[in-house]
């Protein structure tokens, strides 16, 4: 079921909130074994996703349907923020961080580009006429 612009900019900056206290709540777990530091980076990519949408939908409710994101300043501002709050929980949770926004903003940008994308009519071109 989808919601309207400004209940999922409410929802998605709850969310993000939510998620940073709890990352630095448990960041002495997060930060014990291998693979806690790669679910630390996984919730900063997390943070990063919910960020992004809670900017966008701000963007939306203040310039109009039509405004979209931007690779900067809009997602870069994110993913620096997101991998700052993961740099507070352990060092490798930055760079896992990073890459698995990077695999989301890839995913997120291939379902906008079929789903807002203008739809090209494609003209056939017939052979040779003959005289």
């Amino acid at each position: 079921m989808a919601v309207s612009t400004s209940i999922s900019f409410l929802l998605s900056t709850l969310l993000t909130i939510s998620i940073f206290a709890g990352m630095q709540m448990f960041k002495n777990q997060l930060g014990a074994s291998e693979w806690m530091t790669i679910l630390g980076g996984f919730m900063g990519s997390v943070l990063f996703c919910l960020m992004l949408t809670a900017v966008g939908n701000f963007e939306s409710l203040m310039f109009g349907k039509g405004f979209q994101l931007k690779i900067f300043p809009e997602v870069a501002l994110c993913l620096g923020a997101a991998m700052f709050a993961s740099g507070l929980v352990h060092r490798v949770c930055v760079t896992t961080c990073f890459i698995f926004s990077l695999v989301a903003v890839y995913y997120i940008n291939k379902i906008a580009q079929t789903k807002y994308a203008p739809i090209v009519a494609t003209q056939q071109s017939q052979g040779k006429k003959r005289r």
